[in-house]
């Protein structure tokens, strides 16, 4: 996906984008289906160890570190597809958060012996990494990382999980394990100061919010996907309910829905480099869209299912849940609205003013 000149931009994947993806689906296929999930809860596990052991033999921990400290050196864009591949097999595992925000973040950090050593490990994938940012209240899988990354009082922090206070807290989604922590931080663990983790911050948010609204996506095209298997079994009246318009229609509006919304995230993916308020409000717009094509596609396929929808006995529930905990995940509706509304009461309107030109109008 690039540039074309200074009027056109070529949506497209590259083969090596898809190639990856496609080996991300591929393994989720056969690991992470509905089954899989209803093991791990059953467990009470935190991760499905065989699941996450595949994953991390893939090398993505490193996707968007820089080669010269040994990541992949890969751009947003090269991962959204991946991240859109774990929402629509609900991974349970930090791939995203780790891989895709926090480690990127640590690893763009002025590196010291700390820092350097907890990002070597983690890029071996002999760990992960847990960011603690002011746009959540709470830190995702604190419990299973080998070290925190905490902003606080707009610096970032490095320590391990069992220095500071871990106290769980309860999630819609029972694969998100969700935490607040106390303690442990002093000047010793401080990797950067304010001016140094500004950008930075700044920078992991638009990742967070873009790499959430590519997972949303994924959340919907599965629901769809479900419910349209299940509209194709499903008999009353002697022929599937498929067959019948309301039960089309409700499937059509919510495919729409997700058509509209897959330009706008690859466009936010193509630009968030620029990290201008352009590209700030095309992420916003992709992550509200997203949210919207989620929360209608599962409601859809809720009704399709009937009354025993509203179960875990059907699969859609997992998706609906995982749904409704990343609308507000990385920037509820209200704050992306509001970077919406600045980039259209501050910045330049028009034709010619599209996304194209953005660069050059900041």
């Amino acid at each position: 996906m690039a540039f074309r000149g200074r009027e056109t931009m070529d949506f497209r994947f590259t083969e090596e984008q898809e190639m990856t993806a496609g080996v991300v689906r591929d393994l989720l296929a056969d690991l992470c289906q509905p089954a899989d999930l209803r093991r791990l809860m059953e467990s009470g596990d935190a991760r499905d160890a065989n699941r996450w052991e595949k994953i991390s033999e893939m090398g993505l921990a490193g996707a968007l570190v820089g080669e010269e400290i040994g990541g992949l050196g890969l751009r947003p864009v090269d991962f959204v597809l991946v991240a859109e591949a774990c929402g629509y097999a609900c991974l349970p595992e930090p791939l995203v958060e780790n891989a895709g925000i926090a480690l990127p973040l640590l690893a763009s950090l002025t590196q010291t012996g700390t820092t350097r050593f907890v990002v070597e490990r983690a890029l071996a994938g002999e760990i992960t990494v847990a960011l603690g940012h002011s746009a959540n209240p709470f830190i995702a899988d604190a419990d299973t990382a080998g070290a925190l990354l905490i902003e606080r009082d707009s610096a970032l922090h490095l320590v391990s999980p069992g220095d500071v206070h871990l106290s769980l807290q309860p999630s819609i989604d029972p694969f998100r394990r969700l935490f607040t922590a106390e303690g442990g931080l002093s000047e010793a663990t401080r990797v950067a100061g304010n001016d140094e983790a500004a950008a930075k911050l700044a920078s992991a948010l638009d990742r967070g919010a873009l790499f959430t609204a590519a997972q949303l996506l994924g959340i919907a095209q599965r629901c769809v996907d479900l419910a349209v298997a299940y509209a194709r079994e499903r008999q009353q009246f002697g022929k599937p309910i498929g067959t019948y318009q309301a039960v089309k229609h409700q499937l059509a509006t919510a495919q729409v829905k997700i058509e509209f919304a897959r330009p706008v995230l690859y466009a936010a993916a193509a630009t968030i480099d620029h990290a201008d308020r352009y590209s700030r409000a095309r992420i916003s717009h992709a992550k509200l869209v997203a949210s919207e094509a989620a929360d209608v596609a599962a409601r859809t396929a809720i009704q399709v299912h009937g009354a025993m929808g509203y179960s875990w006995e059907v699969d859609v529930h997992f998706f609906l849940k995982r749904a409704i905990a990343l609308t507000n995940w990385w920037g509820g509706p209200a704050f992306h609205r509001g970077r919406i509304a600045e980039r259209v009461l501050n910045g330049e309107l028009g034709p010619e003013h599209t996304f194209t030109h953005a660069a050059a109008d900041a």
